[in-house]
């Protein structure tokens, strides 16, 4: 059997289709690597026997990760938290369906930020994921998990969930594409919920031809979920072009100004370079509200986190902490339960929604957010899409800012206008920093436009090779 580590998705599932790979040995193949690179801390759990459907697809066959919030039945799905740690689905999740009717194989869970509360997955009560381009530095968060493990080659591909950025921060630290889809494209049913108006499911791959299949098997219309659109989903597979000629690209002046590292600035600029080579027209233009994008993604994302952890009392699942009486219960149980960032969301959100407070913090947040959103929406009258770095910075160190909480917020301070917004977007490789990090830019699209991310980034991925490089581990 060849070396599978060289090949996506999409070639090792034709080699399947050809006979010259069975999905067996595939499994194998990745199975052992997980278990060779453990110390990487990507994977919560991995299963000797995958979970299967009949189906059938253009990925039929090739192994497949899950972030550990996204239900799969008869599994352990706990969302990194000791609250949840004993925590059995009985159900599968809308995705989980689609991906066992298109015939992959779910080889197991990925690590994460407990809830999806974090930007570097150190804070997960199974310990942080590892970085596999230096071991020494964080794989970003939460999606941290799933973007180490597509980085170093244990699986193919996997899925992560996006709530201020948290499958394209990790995909840029990782050096692999990781999209977010415009919100309702893909069925929120059995994602545990962190923002009910942020999150979104998306694909975390090594190059767009296997982003654009894995969004053609998730995305659609779910009954199961108020919040999903009935928009046809188009055959992603077709917008694989190598055509930019003609687009109009805009770059806003308020992501390329104080704070960013320069190697970030010089990398991105330089895929405008390629682009504009290729035909594309490149713009300046504003988004005025950008300043206040984190503070106005804190108080809303928490408020929505503070009211979906209320289920978690230690009654109904999860960890049960012995007390005398029912509110003694709930004290100890989510008090031993919780995780310190989780609390810190909890009593953030609490503080907001509280009485005296709500119209202050809370209905002023969502007013900025119409405005956020409409800077989207005047920029897009202008432009196709909208170019921008990933993150102001390349990969940190562990615990270089796990005691600086509103340092840690500012690192995804380029992501979470495009939750506040619900538009897609998708973070891909364009570089390398001096110490050999991976370096990624952003393409921002408009609602339901995913084709033209798609069709800008395979044509970027069709004269670069940051796609290709793989970290140097076992």
């Amino acid at each position: 059997m060849n070396n599978l580590t060289s090949q996506s998705g999409i070639q090792i599932a034709e080699s399947i289709k050809n006979n010259k790979l069975s999905e067996k040995d595939a499994y194998s193949f990745f199975s052992g690597r997980i278990k060779k690179n453990a110390g990487i801390n990507a994977f919560v759990e991995s299963y000797a026997e995958p979970i299967e459907g009949l189906g059938d697809s253009a990925l039929k066959g090739v192994p497949i990760a899950i972030k550990d919030n996204i239900c799969i039945k008869g599994k352990k799905i706990t969302c990194a938290s000791k609250i949840l740690s004993s925590h059995i689905s009985v159900y599968d999740a809308t995705v989980i369906t689609k991906l066992k009717a298109a015939g992959l194989k779910i080889i197991g869970t990925t690590n994460m930020d407990e809830f999806a509360f974090g930007s570097s997955t150190e804070n997960s009560c199974y310990g942080p994921a590892k970085n596999p381009w230096d071991i020494t530095r964080v794989p970003g968060g939460s999606s941290g998990g799933s973007a180490a493990a597509v980085s170093a080659r244990l699986i193919p591909f996997a899925l992560g969930s996006d709530t201020g950025g948290s499958i394209r921060q990790p995909a840029s630290f990782c050096g692999v594409v990781g999209f977010k889809p415009t919100y309702g494209r893909v069925s929120r049913y059995g994602l545990i919920a962190f923002g009910s108006s942020l999150d979104q499911i998306g694909p975390i791959t090594t190059d767009f031809i296997d982003c654009a299949h894995l969004l053609n098997i998730i995305c659609g219309f779910d009954k199961k979920d108020s919040t999903s659109s009935p928009i046809k989903t188009p055959d992603f597979s077709k917008s694989l072009k190598d055509d930019v000629k003609g687009l109009k690209i805009g770059m806003p002046r308020q992501y390329f100004a104080k704070g960013i590292d320069e190697e970030i600035k010089t990398a991105v600029l330089q895929v405008s370079n390629i682009l504009k080579e290729k035909g594309a027209q490149i713009l300046d233009i504003d988004l005025p509200h950008t300043e206040y994008a984190v503070a106005t993604y804190y108080i809303i994302g928490s408020s929505e986190a503070s009211s979906n952890l209320q289920r978690f009392d230690g009654i109904k699942y999860g960890l049960r902490e012995p007390a005398s009486n029912l509110m003694d219960v709930y004290k100890k149980s989510r008090a031993a339960g919780f995780g310190d960032e989780s609390k810190r969301r909890i009593f953030l959100g609490t503080y907001s929604l509280s009485s005296g407070y709500y119209d202050a913090y809370y209905v002023r947040a969502l007013k900025v957010r119409s405005l956020i959103k409409k800077d989207f929406d005047d920029a897009f009258k202008k432009v196709d899409l909208i170019l921008t770095p990933t993150s102001p910075t390349a990969a940190f160190k562990m615990g270089e800012k796990a005691m600086d909480p509103l340092s840690m917020y500012l690192s995804d301070i380029y992501t979470i206008s495009v939750n506040l917004a619900g538009i897609p977007a998708v973070s891909f490789p364009c570089g390398f920093a001096k110490n050999n990090l991976p370096i990624g830019a952003q393409f921002i699209g408009r609602e339901f436009d995913e084709e033209m991310l798609i069709r800008a980034g395979y044509s970027y991925q069709c004269v670069t090779d940051y796609h290709k490089r793989i970290p140097n581990i076992a």
